[in-house]
């Protein structure tokens, strides 16, 4: 998610314009001139790669190579690949194509943009700015141990190899997988829980801060300020390593692990459905879940980084290069989780479901058993562990930046006149996420951000997702969204989406919200059961999202003027001009009838 620059879209042009009132200005069209003048305020990204790296970089995270084979293992191999290249087909690749199009055609962040599409919704985008924010609180908490584990491989042996350590508890401890037992943790567990969390007993006992994971955590936030700090400048070349290294170490890992013995089992265990677990709504719940956190789908992001496009850029072509690299690298991170998991089945002489752990502990547990197997353990075991921060560092970039543009577009008039320079909006949005972070950090953290991730990237994200489809899809409608895409591409959207769009997507995104809510599970660590209270906290942070849509609702309808039926009729009427082209495309197209007739023509 790198590379999306914080700069102003037709605020800094308009104003040396007469002021206007809050709701004249929210409602001004954009026509022809004031896109050509957006344009040139407004960067584009500097060649098409820059945007696909940006947004593979985006959608290829920690997500693939931790949330999907977890997911997997938990919802019955096989079966959870089912539901996800459905959901995939369905909703991913449909709803990409919806954002990438808005974006692209507006000129403009999630919020604005949302908000010109559907005044009554536009609370819609406010709350993918506010969940991009809660995400990057929490997420980044993934690269403080990620390079806890990075600086830890550098030892003569690795220190989790073993029970012979000061934070064991030696009567308990095993140097492989204790299966079911309730009396035996391995090593690499035990590490992970005693030596990295120093973990508690529950969220009721959160206990100190651990000051290795702060100073490991002001690192990560400290590596993400130096790479966006200055927008594309900054980020444009950091991208194009950090998009592409993890495949080598995929591939490299893979190559080791399959020829492992047991690796097959794993691997079975992996492609081969359990088909009564399709019949379970929480299995595509999951699928759908994971689907929308992996390509982003409405966390604005995705909208933020297309607005950045040249108006005519080829978005159809980006979204199936973007949603197929990530589904591919999802089934990849899987092969190569899998064969690790059948080689410590095999070697423990465990059955294949009795190896892997909750949450993170995937990646951070199950996978550091399997390094040591590899010569020189050692390089590998750091070159693992610095492809999770690359992979990590990619999801934030474009996190945090959804904020710093929010904050730009919105107040950067008033930011500007109090902070002077845009690096210190960014470095104030960064030390505030550092801070939230905290509480993930102390001997209790895990329970907080297991409890977090829960509500966040399930709960909240579903119910945006539903009222984002809704916005676009029935309220400014399949015709005017196909009317842009035509604008830019020179194409009508096929039938294939416009099908999405119209009934399957809304009709999909409803069901699984509504199954969610009727099938609601608490969320869990392990054998831990959250307190009530607990649980409702999880709510209130599911609620801090969804929250700004029906305050949207209610302060639009407030503001405008008229009877009850007026107000709503005026609040559900688009305000992006639908008229609007591109000023350069249209010069270059004036000799040609046919593409004066497609750009030119009128709604």
């Amino acid at each position: 998610m790198p590379l999306i620059y914080t700069s102003t879209r037709l605020m800094e042009m308009e104003s040396s314009k007469p002021p206007c009132d809050e709701r004249d200005c929210d409602v001004r069209p954009l026509d022809a001139k004031s896109i050509a003048g957006a344009e040139a305020q407004r960067p584009t990204w500097s060649g098409q790669l820059e945007f696909i790296l940006a947004t593979v970089g985006y959608a290829v995270g920690l997500g693939n190579v931790w949330r999907f084979p977890f997911l997997c293992y938990s919802s019955g191999g096989g079966a959870f690949i089912v539901p996800y290249l459905v959901m995939v087909l369905l909703c991913g690749i449909p709803l990409l194509f919806m954002e990438f199009a808005i974006g692209q055609y507006s000129r403009l962040g999630p919020v604005h943009a949302l908000a010109k599409i559907c005044p009554l919704l536009k609370g819609v985008g406010l709350a993918t700015v506010v969940i991009s924010f809660i995400f990057s609180t929490y997420y980044n908490i993934l690269m403080s141990w990620a390079l806890y584990y990075l600086f830890n491989s550098f030892q003569a042996s690795l220190p989790w190899t073993s029970c012979n350590n000061t934070w064991n508890v030696v009567e308990n401890c095993s140097n492989g997988f204790p299966g079911n037992s309730t009396h035996l943790q391995s090593s690499s567990q035990q590490f992970f829980d005693h030596k990295l969390l120093e973990k508690t007993s529950g969220i009721e006992e959160l206990g100190g801060i651990r000051w290795e994971l702060f100073g490991y955590l002001l690192i990560a936030w400290v590596i993400i300020y130096f790479c966006i700090f200055k927008g594309v400048k900054s980020t444009g070349k950091v991208v194009y390593f950090t998009a592409v290294f993890p495949y080598f170490i995929l591939f490299a890992l893979l190559i080791n692990n399959v020829q492992l013995p047991g690796a097959k089992d794993g691997i079975l265990y992996f492609i081969t459905p359990v088909w009564s677990r399709l019949f379970e709504a929480k299995v595509w719940v999951n699928a759908a879940a994971q689907v929308f956190n992996s390509l982003g789908i409405s966390f604005g992001s995705m909208i933020s980084m297309a607005s950045y496009n040249k108006f005519n850029n080829n978005i159809l072509r980006d979204v199936l290069i973007v949603s197929l690299v990530n589904s591919f690298t999802s089934v990849l991170a899987g092969f190569v989780i899998f064969s690790a998991i059948g080689y410590m089945a095999y070697i423990h002489n465990l059955p294949v479901d009795n190896i892997a752990t909750d949450g993170p502990g995937l990646v951070f547990v199950v996978y550091p058993e399997v390094l040591p197997t590899m010569p020189v353990s050692q390089l590998w075991a750091s070159l693992f562990f610095f492809m999770l921060l690359c992979l990590g560092l990619d999801s934030l970039f474009g996190n945090v930046e959804v904020m710093v543009t929010f904050l730009r577009d919105e107040f950067g008039a008033n930011i500007m006149r109090f902070l002077k320079r845009e690096e210190f909006l960014v470095l104030a949005v960064c030390i505030v996420s550092f801070l939230l972070g905290i509480p993930h950090i102390t001997k209790g953290g895990i329970y907080m951000f297991q409890l977090m991730d829960h509500c966040t990237a399930v709960v909240s994200l579903m119910f945006l997702a539903f009222f984002e489809v809704v916005t676009v899809c029935w309220i400014f409608g399949v015709p005017r969204l196909s009317l842009m895409t035509k604008r830019m591409l020179g194409q009508s959207p096929s039938i294939y989406f416009r099908l999405c769009w119209l009934l399957l997507c809304p009709l999909l995104v409803l069901v699984i919200l509504t199954s969610s809510i009727v099938q609601y599970a608490p969320p869990r660590y392990g054998n831990y059961a959250y307190p009530l209270w607990a649980e409702w906290m999880g709510m209130g942070i599911s609620l801090a999202s969804v929250v700004w849509v029906p305050l949207g609702a209610i302060h639009e309808i407030y503001n405008s003027k008229g009877s009850l039926v007026q107000r709503l009729k005026t609040a559900i009427t688009p305000t992006l001009d639908l008229d609007a082209v591109d000023p350069l495309l249209e010069k270059q197209n004036l000799d040609n009838p046919m593409s004066e007739k497609l750009f030119t023509s009128r709604v």
